[in-house]
């Protein structure tokens, strides 16, 4: 499949589509696109759906099957990701060799920029639907939560990554502010500790409901949790690391004008904000001045010369036509 060709717009309204759509110095939420493989099981089909109603509104799910392999050809991803305009996406698929596996995948420019790998545990699954405590709200963002040595290895490795895109995938939209009653359910990721060298440690996925409760002689409520599902454990598979130049300019953060104007902003005594603005040097020998009327010379003096030559006996001549003026000499 090949990918979208540039498109030139034609009117203002196609050129306001490509602008909003073109990088900003502030991105909107991050969309999420749910695909699946030619071949998929019940468990990939059932924790998709469960992941997809936690990310909505914020999500796009595709029910009609691709060939299509991430790590082999992902021009088909691309296409799909620009598309959609989709900056992550699970891709679900089956085999004999990888079970279960879901494929989580970051783009970067309609780029595909790093992705992992994760091999569902079909013992340990367990849907929404089998929990009898209720859901949280569509749109509410969790608390996150992350626990074991390998999420915060300095070196990058595979569960850096795969925690840099459970972050990624349902921080939701960016606020200044949370509600405290918005707080509904929280996702915690945890990670085994290595034991067996070789073997490399699963990651457990678990969903609670946050529930306060008062407390006698108390103005603080007391905090319980109550698992909602969906409840997954995964083993890690083949990951991606992004490349060094496209992780550096997915990184960069542009100088937006609010933070040049703040620069020399400051408070006086009084409490108002005093700013200094720089100017370049001035050439006031081309500054353009006013000119008084006073100040500039008859066009034809000679003329002016020879109407006030019959002036005598203390009256001036007025030529005719203008105002009658008489200057009386005592």
């Amino acid at each position: 499949m090949l990918p979208i060709r540039e498109i030139k717009p034609k009117n203002a309204r196609t050129k306001r589509f490509l602008d909003n759509k073109a990088p900003q110095h502030v991105e909107n939420p991050k969309q999420t696109l749910f695909l699946r493989y030619t071949s998929t099981s019940d468990i990939t089909q059932l924790l998709t759906t469960d992941l997809a109603s936690l990310k909505r509104p914020l999500a796009i799910k595709f029910t009609k099957r691709n060939n299509v392999h991430p790590f082999e050809d992902p021009t088909s991803l691309e296409f799909f990701s620009e598309k959609n305009d989709a900056s992550l996406m699970v891709y679900s698929s089956t085999s004999k060799k990888r079970p279960h596996c879901l494929t989580l995948v970051r783009f970067f420019g309609f780029k595909i920029l790093d992705m992992v790998e994760l091999l569902i545990q079909e013992e340990t699954m367990r849907t929404m639907s089998q929990f009898k405590n209720g859901t949280a709200r569509v749109g509410l963002k969790p608390l996150l939560s992350f626990s074991g040595s390998a999420f915060d290895s300095p070196v990058p490795n595979a569960y850096t990554l795969a925690k840099s895109l459970f972050t990624d995938m349902f921080k939701g939209t960016d606020v200044d502010k949370v509600d405290v009653e918005g707080l509904q359910y929280m996702m915690h990721f945890s990670v085994d500790e290595e034991e067996q060298e070789g073997v490399k440690p699963m990651i457990h996925l678990r969903c609670y409901l946050l529930r306060t409760k008062k407390v006698p002689n108390s103005t603080l409520p007391r905090v319980d949790v109550e698992e909602m599902g969906p409840r997954a454990d995964f083993r890690v598979g083949r990951h991606r690391e992004p490349d060094a130049d496209m992780l550096k300019e997915a990184m960069r953060k542009a100088k937006t004008t609010e933070a040049k104007t703040k620069k020399n902003i400051e408070t006086d005594i009084i409490g108002d904000k005093v700013g200094r603005i720089h100017i370049g040097k001035q050439d006031l020998s081309a500054l353009q001045t006013r000119k008084m009327k006073g100040l500039k010379r008859s066009r034809n003096v000679a003329d002016d010369e020879e109407a006030f030559a019959g002036a005598d006996d203390g009256i001036n001549f007025v030529p005719e036509g203008a105002e009658k003026r008489i200057r009386v000499e005592v």
